[in-house]
């Protein structure tokens, strides 16, 4: 029935509707002054010097992220199956190490690959 989510959608649309309130108010009474030296490309600290295919922008914050972001839903996916191991059997159980062999060969390709590496 879709009276059974209306608290959900209301919950959206309150969501919506907070977020556009914020960002309308935050920009009528932000101050906008922009300068060149205020527009220009920043990352860590590092000034810009040239141009971002030349090199300056480092892709070891990015492949640092993204290995971040596959562990973590890995995580997420652990926590649910490990509720109900015990109603999906042997068959769940081998599910999930096929899974975790994936994950752990993906990782190690990465390490191999030296996407690990901190290099300045």
């Amino acid at each position: 029935m879709p009276i059974d989510f209306l608290p959900v959608f209301l919950m959206v649309a309150v969501i919506v509707a907070l977020s556009v309130f914020i960002l309308t108010l935050s920009r009528l009474i932000r101050p906008h002054n922009p300068y060149p030296e205020k527009n220009r490309p920043y990352e860590c600290g590092v000034d810009h010097v040239g141009e971002a295919s030349a090199g300056l922008f480092k892709v070891q914050y990015f492949v640092i992220a993204i290995l971040f972001v596959v562990f973590d839903v890995e995580t997420m996916f652990l926590f649910p199956w490990a509720v109900v191991l015990q109603d999906m059997g042997l068959f769940g159980y081998i599910e999930m190490f096929v899974f975790i062999v994936l994950l752990l060969v993906g990782f190690a390709y990465a390490w191999i690959k030296g996407a690990l590496e901190w290099v300045s």
